[in-house]
């Protein structure tokens, strides 16, 4: 009986002691509530929020218009370097093709300028050698070849030359040949006194000399003289139409 009292007044001992531990750790906990943190120890800081305007929340729509306009002029003051420099290849190109253009006409004008003076230079030596040909043809006769040689001064002529030597032919091949007469002819000079490219006759004055021998005279002396020459294109065909001395 004695001994469960003892257990009894031991058990109630240390459930008082146990009270009262933590009672006391209770009250240190409080006391450490109210007093702050432990001298030295710096409480740690809280976060600070910074509240946002509501007027940040969105741009104003004015400014939002404003900005797309500043947007679009900005634009083509952003293109205008390359605009300005696609004209300018524009206008390289144009000139460089009108300078191109300008040089072809210049070059077929040049071309043609000069074929017309090429033609107008063959057909004035045409005229002159011609002149030159009936010249020698007159200065130039044998006897063995008088008739051959009339011939070809026929050959050669036209209107009236033609008719001076037309029926005669025979009567002067006779004189030559019964006087012996022999005369080699040379042109000194020749050149065209009036016509042109286009005309269908010209004048040729022939300077010529010609050395003369005869039974009377065997001895060849020269003799000068100056013919006109009166070319004229016949059917495509130049001839002598008329044949005078100059003085």
């Amino acid at each position: 009986m004695s001994s469960s009292t003892d257990e009894r007044a031991t058990d109630s001992a240390e459930q008082a002691t146990e009270q009262t531990a933590a009672a006391k750790d209770r009250s240190r906990r409080r006391a450490v509530r109210h007093a702050g943190p432990p001298v030295g120890e710096t409480a740690a800081p809280k976060p600070v929020v910074l509240a946002k305007p509501a007027d940040a929340k969105a741009e104003p729509e004015s400014e939002k218009v404003s900005t797309t306009k500043a947007a679009s002029q900005d634009a083509p003051a952003l293109d205008a370097p390359k605009q300005r420099r696609t004209l300018k290849s524009l206008l390289a190109w144009g000139v460089t093709a009108v300078v191109v253009v300008a040089l072809v006409v210049a070059a077929v004008v040049l071309l043609l300028d000069r074929q017309s003076a090429r033609e107008r230079d063959d057909r004035r030596q045409a005229f002159v050698d011609t002149a030159r040909q009936t010249v020698l043809n007159l200065t130039t006769i044998h006897p063995e070849t008088a008739k051959e040689d009339v011939d070809r001064i026929i050959a050669g002529a036209s209107g009236q030359f033609l008719e001076e030597f037309q029926g005669r032919e025979d009567p002067f091949v006779g004189v030559v040949q019964d006087a012996n007469v022999t005369t080699e002819g040379q042109v000194v000079e020749a050149g065209v006194e009036n016509g042109s490219e286009t005309s269908i006759s010209a004048n040729v004055l022939v300077a010529a000399r010609t050395m003369v021998s005869s039974k009377e005279q065997p001895e060849p002396s020269p003799r000068d003289f100056r013919m006109r020459v009166t070319v004229s294109d016949v059917d495509g065909k130049l001839t002598a139409s008329k044949v005078e001395f100059v003085p």
